[in-house]
């Protein structure tokens, strides 16, 4: 009876096994066909009805695979946490936990998570490509490039739309990829769940609004079709055809057309490879002298690869295969090839560093023959999948495809890069009494020639706009003062931005100090460190021509007052001398020594400087001896050694 009993046993076991083991086998047959999407129940359905824990585990890391490969980045992350750091959990389920996260714009998190593989698989360097990244992610994000970016509604469905191209040179035509409901095959894709994509085409209307884009007969298929490129003169359309049951590397080719008058030829396929290996994604080159595609062959370096053929005329077959080499393609994806007149080559790539899925290079070429590839950064690129990018033309707007509003399907974005605007606003102050100096001229002397005047307001302010790329003189002047002056330049700007400037104007109802004019003691020649200051007064006085001064040299008190006059008349002199030689006229300048006839009195800056100064006092011989030590002493007597000039008369016209 126990052997019965035994025996009914393991008979109950087997019949309930197989049953799993059935569905087990249906979810890998889908997986093995590339039906992510219908591989989804197959699993779960297998997850819920085993026991054993490897098992188990085996069955949540293939659900996220699944949702990773269909692009569900939400679900994935959700699936992947599961197992991600369990001891019976693959250690590339805690990595794509990580991507997962990555995409989601969870970048701290992404990063723990990155580091957590890192300790797993130490010699990976996608773990520090990683961290990477998400770092740069955040940079970007804080300091965003200067495009717009905003979606365009109209050409968009609740289904995947992508892979935007103009159809006119007017760029008023645009054709689409889609699996919305219009769309010829109506079978279900495997991968997707949704339609099988086609070529849809959308018109600009006179207000500046895209029709609903209505599927290109000529062109679609029941199966796949789509990423669609343009010879320069629209003749002549390149673009992608899956069969159903040829996905992922086996049987995407690429077809090509002709206009005519009714429409499109009848496509045919372009003979660049062998029926068995997939070629996608067509970009031809705006002389239509090379065609840059996506494949996966043997000489690749680890995912999906940019290739390229060539020939010499239109005339001519092309040539073979090429891959475009460690610059461009990477150990992950490069995907959506798009080539402009000027040379300069767009991709999508989740191998190089990157915000999240895709992202959008933008590969420069270099005289040595290699590429300089950057990441166009934020806002055009997000944590989600960023890709199929086209231009207008020469100009920087066109549309591209994204995935970033956290739903699977792709949606169409318009990006532009608004014209740098620049103004200027300007104080005009009082350089020693901060106060605004009103109605007085403000002159704008631009390099591209532009003069413009302005008058200040009640509380010394101006405004002017700027131009890109010219450098800028603001020259105040009014009645009573010297002219003051300021640059600025937009040179080099690539962001739109207001300058802020002020304008300092000295009264010229004073004499006016000319800080740091120092000498040696005893002696009338200029030390080095003067040179400053006095190149600030040649300045000066290049910017008033009609000015002439009196430079006035001061000692003070100690020596007899002739002896003192005598080396005080010497460095004024040395200070004319020096500007005579920086080509001021000599007609406009005049020197006279005070020695120490003329006390420094103490101002508002002397007072706020010393605390033994109070405004007004005059440092005279009695009072500097009141001083209580020497240092004090010292300090007065330093003051008092100065050079200063007046202006003498504002109408000096050359001879």
């Amino acid at each position: 009876m126990v052997r019965i009993a035994v025996l009914i046993l393991v008979m109950l076991i087997s019949f309930n096994a197989y049953p799993q083991k059935r569905k087990a086998q249906k979810a890998y047959d889908a997986w093995e066909a590339g039906e992510y999407f219908e591989a989804i129940d197959f699993f779960k359905d297998a997850y819920s009805k085993t026991r054993d824990r490897d098992e188990k585990s085996e069955y949540v890391f293939m659900v996220a695979e699944c949702y990773r490969l269909s692009n569900n980045p939400r679900s994935a992350e959700s699936w992947y946490k599961k197992i991600s750091g369990r001891d019976n959990a693959r250690p590339e389920a805690t990595y794509w936990y990580a991507q997962s996260l990555k995409k989601n714009g969870k970048y701290i998190n992404a990063t723990e998570a990155f580091e957590e593989y890192k300790q797993l698989v130490p010699s990976d360097a996608r773990a520090d490509l990683g961290i990477r990244s998400c770092e740069l992610a955040i940079e970007w994000m804080e300091s965003p490039v200067p495009y717009q970016v905003k979606e365009i509604k109209d050409l968009n469905s609740r289904r995947s739309d992508f892979c935007p191209v103009y159809a006119r040179d007017d760029y008023g035509m645009v054709y689409l990829t889609s699996s919305r409901e219009e769309a010829t095959g109506k079978k279900e894709h495997g991968a997707t769940g949704e339609n099988f994509s086609d070529i849809f085409e959308s018109r600009l209307d006179k207000k500046e609004r895209w029709s609903t884009p209505v599927p290109v007969k000529d062109l679609n298929t029941e199966f796949e079709d789509g990423a669609v490129s343009f010879t320069y003169d629209f003749r002549q359309i390149y673009f992608t055809l899956c069969e159903e049951g040829k996905r992922e590397n086996r049987g995407c080719e690429i077809m090509t057309a002709r206009r005519n008058a009714n429409g499109w030829s009848q496509p045919e396929r372009l003979d660049i490879l062998a029926d068995s290996l997939i070629a996608a994604h067509p970009a031809i080159s705006p002389d239509g002298l090379s065609l840059y595609f996506v494949s996966q062959l043997s000489d690749g370096y680890g995912g999906k690869d940019i290739y390229y053929v060539t020939r010499s005329s239109e005339k001519d077959d092309w040539s073979e295969p090429r891959n475009m080499g460690p610059d461009i393609n990477t150990q992950g994806d490069e995907l959506f090839p798009y080539i402009r007149s000027d040379g300069n080559f767009y991709f999508a790539s989740n191998g190089h560093i990157g915000m999240g899925g895709l992202d959008i290079f933008k590969a420069e070429p270099q005289p040595d023959g290699r590429w300089r590839v950057d990441n166009i950064r934020y806002p055009i690129n997000s944590s989600a999948d960023d890709f199929g990018i086209t231009f207008q033309g020469d100009n920087e707007m066109g549309m591209f495809s994204s995935t970033r509003k956290g739903r699977t399907n792709d949606e169409i974005y318009y990006f532009e890069l608004p014209p740098l605007r620049f103004s200027v606003q300007g104080l005009v102050k009082d350089e020693k009494t901060g106060e605004p100096i009103r109605n007085a001229v403000v002159r704008l002397i631009a390099s591209d020639g532009t003069t413009i005047r302005e008058n200040t307001g009640e509380s010394g302010d101006f405004r002017f706009m700027l131009n890109e790329d010219v450098d800028y003189i603001f020259l105040a002047s009014k009645e009573g003062y010297l002219n003051g002056k300021e640059k600025e330049t937009t040179r080099g700007q690539d962001k739109s931005r207001e300058f802020l400037t002020t304008i300092l104007m000295t009264s010229i109802d004073k004499p006016i100090e000319l800080p740091n004019i120092l000498y040696d003691f005893n002696k009338w020649d200029l030390r080095p460190e003067s040179m400053v200051s006095l190149d600030k007064l040649v300045e000066t006085l290049n910017d008033n021509p009609n000015v002439t001064i009196e430079l006035m040299s001061h000692t003070d008190s100690r020596d007899t007052e002739e002896y003192n006059i005598e080396l005080s008349q010497k460095r004024a002199q040395s200070v004319v001398d020096y500007l005579i030689n920086k080509d001021i006229d000599s007609q406009r300048l005049s020197a006279r020594g005070y020695g120490e006839s003329s006390p420094k009195i103490v101002d508002e800056q002397l007072a706020s400087e010393y605390d033994f100064l109070n405004e007004g006092f005059i440092l005279n011989e009695q009072f500097i001896n009141s001083l209580p030590n020497e240092e004090q002493k010292e300090i007065a007597h330093q003051i008092n050694r100065r050079t200063e000039f007046k202006v003498l008369s504002t109408d000096y016209e050359a001879e």
